[in-house]
C-alpha cells in the first residue's frame, strides 16, 4: 500500500475504506476533518470486512444558580459497520443516552433513550462520488458529521449547534456525496422526510421537529445541500436545508386550516462556517439562520408558540501547549475559549409570546486534554446570560423553585472516547 493511500474507520459518519489523498500535500486544516475519519468522501475496498467500534461521554456539571450538582453518562454509542464488496457497505450506529431508558421517566431532567443514530447503506460509484440510502446525518454545519466527544472542544457541544441546527440531526433518506476533480472542493445533495411542525416544542427550535426515523411522514419532503472548500490552512462551508413541516393528509390539513403537499409550510436553514489549523492555533466559527414563514399558522393549529426566525453563532479559538514539546509530542493538551450568542424567538408571529430567556450568550473556556488522539479528558466554565423571564409563561410554579436569573454559570468536567 502507498502513501497515496489511508485505510480509515469512522466513528460518525462511519466510513470503512480506502481513501484517495488529494495530489496536493495535506494541509492542517485538511488533517483535522480527515483524521476524525467523517469527511466521508471515500472509494470502497474489494476485500469484504465487518468492524465493530463505537464512543461515548460522561460528565459532571455543576448549576451555580440552583447549587445542584449532576453527573450522567451522557451517551455511548456502539457502530457495526461492513463492506459486502467493492461498492456496497452498510453503517450503523446504535446510540443509548443517560444510561439506562425507563418508560416516562425523567431523573433531575436526563431522559433515558435508545435509537438508532444512522443506518444507511453505501453505494460508491468511483473514486470521487457515492450514494447513501437510509437513516443518515446530512452535512450541516459543523458539529452533525464530526460530533465525537475528542473532535471538539468544551464538555458540551455547542449550544448553537444543538439548539439552532439542531445537532446531530438524522433522517430517512437518499444523499449524493462527491469531490471535484481538479479542486479540493466537496459536495452533498440530499433528500430527506420533513420536518413535522405538530411536535414543535417552545424553547427547543425546531428540533422536536424530527423524526430520526421513527414513524417519519414522508408527505413533506425536504432538500438539503453543501459545499466544503479547503484553502491552505482554512476549510470553508456552506449549507442549507429547506422542507415541509406539514404531513398530514389534505383532509386533516383542511380541519386544521394547513396547507398541505410535498413543501407545505415550508422551513428554511442556511449556515456558513469556516475552519482554521496551524501550527498548534486552531479557530472556528458558525453562523445559521432559521426562517420559519408560516409559523403563526402552526401555532394557530397547535398552540405551540413556535417563532417565525431563529438564530445562532458562535466563534472558538484554541491552542495546544504541547504543541512544540519533544517529550509530549503526540499528545495534545488544548486551552480553548468560545463565545455563542443564539435567539429562539428572534421574530415571532402575532399569536407568539416572546420569551426573553431564550435569548442568549454564552462564554466557555476551559481546556481539552488528550493523551492519545482517541481519549479525551475535559473541563470548562459556562458562564450564561439570557433576557428577562415572561411571567406568561410561567406555568402553576412550585414554592420550591429557584427565582429566574438572567445570569449563570456551570462548571463542567467530563470524558469522552473513541475507538
Amino acid at each position: 500500500m502507498t502513501l497515496k493511500h489511508a485505510l480509515i474507520l469512522t466513528l460518525g459518519s462511519i466510513v470503512i475504506s480506502f481513501q484517495p489523498i488529494f495530489s496536493q500535500q495535506i494541509t492542517p486544516a485538511q488533517k483535522l476533518v480527515l483524521n476524525t475519519g467523517e469527511d466521508s468522501l471515500t472509494a470502497g475496498t474489494s476485500s469484504s470486512r465487518t468492524v465493530i467500534s463505537g464512543y461515548g461521554s460522561a460528565f459532571y456539571q455543576r448549576d451555580m444558580n440552583e447549587q445542584m450538582a449532576r453527573a450522567t453518562l451522557e451517551r455511548v454509542v456502539l457502530f457495526v459497520g461492513h463492506q459486502f464488496n467493492s461498492k456496497i457497505a452498510f453503517f450503523s450506529e446504535m446510540e443509548l443516552e443517560n444510561a439506562k431508558v425507563q418508560p416516562n421517566a425523567v431523573d433531575n431532567g436526563f431522559a433515558g433513550e435508545l435509537s438508532m443514530e444512522q443506518a444507511y447503506l453505501k453505494f460508491s460509484l468511483n473514486p470521487r462520488q457515492y450514494i447513501v440510502a437510509g437513516l443518515f446525518v446530512p452535512r450541516i454545519g459543523i458539529l452533525n458529521e464530526n460530533h465525537l466527544p475528542v473532535n471538539f472542544n468544551g464538555v458540551e457541544r455547542p449550544m448553537v449547534e444543538q439548539l439552532v441546527i439542531p445537532a446531530t440531526w438524522r433522517e430517512l433518506g437518499i444523499g449524493f456525496y462527491g469531490r471535484a476533480r481538479r479542486i479540493p472542493l466537496n459536495y452533498t445533495l440530499a433528500v430527506v422526510n420533513g420536518l413535522n411542525d405538530a411536535t414543535f416544542t417552545h424553547g427547543t427550535g425546531v428540533a422536536d421537529g424530527k423524526a430520526e426515523g421513527k414513524g417519519a411522514y414522508a408527505n413533506n419532503l425536504a432538500v438539503t445541500a453543501s459545499l466544503q472548500y479547503y484553502w491552505q490552512n482554512f476549510r470553508f462551508q456552506v449549507s442549507g436545508y429547506a422542507g415541509g413541516t406539514n404531513g398530514l393528509n389534505a383532509r386533516k390539513s383542511d380541519s386544521l386550516h394547513l396547507n398541505h403537499g410535498t413543501f407545505s409550510l415550508p422551513i428554511y436553514l442556511g449556515e456558513a462556517d469556516i475552519m482554521y489549523s496551524n501550527k498548534g492555533f486552531s479557530a472556528k466559527a458558525i453562523g445559521t439562520m432559521i426562517s420559519f414563514p408560516n409559523a403563526s399558522d402552526v401555532n394557530k393549529a397547535y398552540a405551540n408558540n413556535v417563532a417565525k426566525v431563529m438564530y445562532g453563532a458562535y466563534g472558538e479559538l484554541a491552542y495546544n501547549l504541547l504543541e512544540n514539546s519533544v517529550k509530549y509530542k503526540d499528545q495534545q493538551l488544548n486551552v480553548f475559549g468560545r463565545y455563542e450568542m443564539l435567539d429562539l424567538n428572534s421574530s415571532i408571529p402575532s399569536n407568539g409570546i416572546y420569551d426573553g430567556t431564550l435569548k442568549q450568550q454564552h462564554i466557555i473556556a476551559g481546556f481539552t486534554y488528550l493523551p492519545i488522539p482517541n481519549v479525551a479528558i475535559k473541563a470548562d466554565v459556562r458562564l450564561l446570560h439570557t433576557g428577562d423571564e415572561n411571567p406568561a409563561l410561567v406555568i402553576n410554579p412550585s414554592p420550591a423553585r429557584v427565582p429566574y436569573r438572567v445570569n449563570n454559570s456551570f462548571l463542567n468536567i467530563g470524558i469522552g472516547y473513541s475507538f
